[in-house]
């Protein structure tokens, strides 16, 4: 009865080999994928194998025979994603500091099983990794998780958020404080995972970091609608918002006009987006328009440039682009 019972299964674990033993440099002859069925216990003959392979194509996998008929074997040609696309994803995991490093591990062996074992063990190797601080903080994937249910259903979650402080024994130490907040997208910037969302004591919106939440539980409570503390009206647009904010500092919306030095082009097409307002200021400098959130995050980036942006407009920015330029000359 179990041999009945394991040979129904012989499609699925012909397809399992299929994925981890074979790729474009490495492949399987009918024999084999028997003696690989055999280890799982699995009854086979190599005449079936080749009704079976022809199954599974027929079912959409994208099974090849390499090499001559006596002498080739088969492998998987196209799989869900190339390897290209695994590496992207693997390096993406490993770059984001938001993520612990247990968590990291486990996301990137999960991506890696997207390939064969030939390839996930030369990817492994190659994996770059440049020891920068990671998140302790091993909530993170609950915490994610019940901020999408919580921004679909439409309610308030609370939590403790903590933050860093400097002790009078000048140490540093952290402290909790309780939230209660309307939850209105998750936006991935400079390097944090962020909640943006509005404090029910005031009329804007905030932006918390994900890993500094603990202790995060849904409410009963409706949400505040985001038209009554931001510009949209019918859907929370975190694509359009995470371009207009500057280091995920929050301000109010303004026509922004800065002329930039041409050398700058590319860091400026990058931040702003390849189809943003550029006109010829003159022959060495550029007009750029656009609208951004007025913010000291916006500030520090414009001064960060030095001579090679210059604000036009509003006279807000040039204002505190002034102040900071003093602060900084003072210090010197």
């Amino acid at each position: 009865m179990a041999g009945t019972q394991k040979s129904k299964l012989k499609l699925l674990y012909l397809a399992d080999i299929l994925k981890k033993k074979t790729d474009e440099e490495h492949f399987l002859a009918a024999t084999e994928i028997v003696e690989e069925l055999n280890k799982s216990d699995i009854p086979a003959e190599r005449k079936s194998i080749y009704k079976d392979i022809e199954i599974l194509k027929e079912y959409g996998f994208d099974i090849i025979h390499s090499g001559s008929k006596n002498r080739g074997g088969y492998f998987l040609g196209t799989r869900d994603f190339e390897l290209a696309e695994i590496r992207l994803l693997s390096d993406a995991v490993q770059a984001a500091n938001f993520i612990s490093q247990k968590k990291t591990n486990q996301l990137v062996e999960k991506i890696e099983s997207f390939a064969s074992e030939n390839q996930a063990k030369i990817l492994h190797s190659q994996v770059y990794v440049d020891n920068r601080p990671k998140c302790s903080n091993e909530e993170i994937y609950y915490t994610i998780s019940l901020l999408d249910e919580a921004i679909t259903e439409g309610v308030k979650v609370s939590f403790n958020y903590t933050r860093r402080k400097i002790t009078e024994e000048f140490k540093t130490a952290k402290e909790e404080k309780a939230f209660t907040v309307s939850p209105y997208a998750l936006i991935w910037s400079e390097d944090h995972y962020y909640l943006v969302c509005n404090n029910e004591k005031y009329d804007n919106l905030m932006h918390l970091r994900i890993d500094k939440i603990k202790k995060l539980q849904k409410t009963k409570s409706p949400a505040r609608h985001f038209s009554e503390v931001s510009d949209y009206r019918n859907n929370f647009d975190s694509a359009d918002y995470a371009t207009k904010l500057f280091n995920m500092y929050s301000g109010e919306p303004k026509p922004i006009e800065l002329i930039c030095s041409n050398e700058i082009l590319e860091v400026i097409l990058d931040r702003f987006g390849e189809n943003v307002k550029i006109q010829k200021f003159d022959n060495e400098h550029f007009l750029l328009k656009t609208n951004g959130i007025v913010s000291d995050g916006l500030t520090k980036w414009v001064v960060q440039f030095g001579g090679k942006i210059k604000v036009k407009a509003p006279n807000d920015l040039i204002y505190e682009v002034k102040k900071k330029a003093e602060e900084i000359l003072n210090n010197y």
